[in-house]
């Protein structure tokens, strides 16, 4: 575990899958947390890379050849969430409020093209950034995604007292068996999928993927939860164009929780092509997005 602090800001970086363990502001939770010697529970904090969320089948191709990648959901016969997240990663930085990690993917079944992943996290004034970057170290064009999997909390409230505001135009459509797309994503207007102008949580149960995430003027992508005292943000840079909502009844140690996923890409975009990023040999890619508290 890696520690970093920024005036009455702390946070807590597992070294294996380089996820976020714990974000506080004096003393007061803003992600949903796990023990230090506990796996992350429903993926939390995770780092989702080179695809986000499901590969359908565990399967897709890339210039004619079908690459199959390894079963990790049995019961659904899907690859989910990347190839790193129960990896060790490498620090490449540690100082008082910033850690950078390292991961390169291998060239394996299912992915023949090695990549060379980072993330940082950096706490300062406006609260904690996650910085990805993902560099083309192979001998051909490749796409990819990146996702993560943070469970943010306003604060002490209850997840049932809290109002979601999304900045989704769309929503896509699942399989509720497989949780694969079932077909194209459709507007959110007039639907109970509608989260632009915010809906309380309570009663609500969601896994869903929302696209067509629209930027404010300040460029970037807001997504906040609020309670009466206060709230939190998600925000992200316009390249998370869709965002995963999930809201379990059974986080251990707090019941309901919501989790708020920043994703370039929908499920199954290794089948689909949708908002899949290429890189070629050598190119590089980064994107960020963060979480800061908002007051009341």
């Amino acid at each position: 575990m890696l520690g970093i602090s920024y005036e009455g800001a702390t946070a807590v970086i597992t070294t294996v899958g380089a996820g976020l363990r714990s974000f506080e502001v004096d003393g007061v939770p803003y992600v949903e947390t796990f023990g230090a010697d506990e796996k992350p529970p429903m993926s939390a904090g995770a780092v989702l890379v080179p695809w986000p969320n499901r590969t359908a089948g565990a399967s897709w191709v890339l210039d004619g050849v079908r690459q199959q990648l390894e079963v990790t959901e049995p019961a659904r016969g899907n690859a989910a969430h990347g190839l790193l997240r129960r990896r060790p990663w490498s620090v490449l930085e540690h100082t008082g409020s910033l850690v950078s990690l390292r991961a390169l993917i291998e060239p394996q079944a299912g992915w023949p093209v090695a990549l060379d992943v980072t993330v940082s996290y950096a706490l300062d004034d406006r609260g904690l950034t996650v910085t990805h970057g993902v560099t083309n170290v192979g001998d051909a064009a490749t796409p990819f995604g990146v996702g993560t999997h943070p469970y943010p909390r306003a604060g002490n409230a209850s997840t049932d007292s809290c109002t979601l505001t999304l900045a989704a135009t769309s929503v896509l459509p699942l399989d509720v068996e497989r949780m694969v797309p079932s077909g194209p994503a459709v507007p959110v207007e007039g639907t109970s999928f509608d989260f632009r102008g915010g809906r309380p949580l309570e009663g609500v149960r969601l896994d869903t993927p929302f696209g067509g995430c629209e930027p404010s003027e300040d460029g970037l992508v807001h997504h906040t939860l609020v309670a009466e005292n206060g709230g939190v943000e998600v925000w992200a840079d316009p390249a998370f164009r869709w965002v995963q909502v999930y809201t379990p009844d059974s986080y251990p140690g707090r019941g309901r929780a919501v989790a708020v996923e920043p994703m370039t890409c929908p499920p199954d975009a290794l089948n689909s092509g949708v908002d899949l990023i290429w890189v070629s040999p050598g190119e590089s890619w980064g994107a960020r997005w963060g979480i800061r508290p908002l007051s009341s």
